[in-house]
């Protein structure tokens, strides 16, 4: 059974840093490309980052380059994702997914994800 858990979610104000956890048993990480999606209240899921089985591509939303980073750590089993220099755009529920599949076009479409998280909220005030 695969589960994915997702914490260090919480309240920072604008400025400020916050790194996302996401724990996975059932799977290995280092052999799934992994995801961070986000969603604001009103509005549709959107792509943060990922980082890809193998070779750990890492690829971003523009709105977060220069400002999130994403992780792997092959021997904790768990992604990351570095969150700095958050904005009050930022708040929103934070989710992992992981994508099992050998080859991927688009790791921004939520449908390459099999297995997904229930969220870690992420609030920044100005």
């Amino acid at each position: 059974q695969v589960n994915v858990v997702e914490s260090g979610g919480g309240s920072v104000q604008a400025g400020g840093s916050l790194r996302l956890s996401c724990a996975a048993s059932g799977l290995t990480v280092s052999r799934c490309s992994m995801g961070w999606f986000r969603q604001a209240p009103g509005q549709e899921r959107q792509f943060v980052a990922a980082i890809t089985r193998g070779d750990s591509r890492t690829y971003y939303a523009d709105s977060v380059k220069g400002r999130f980073a994403i992780s792997r750590d092959k021997v904790k089993n768990a992604v990351y994702l570095q969150m700095n220099s958050l904005k009050p755009e930022d708040t929103a529920v934070y989710y992992c997914a992981a994508d099992t599949s050998v080859y991927t076009l688009n790791y921004g479409r939520e449908s390459v994800y099999d297995y997904w998280g229930q969220g870690t909220q992420v609030s920044v005030s100005s």
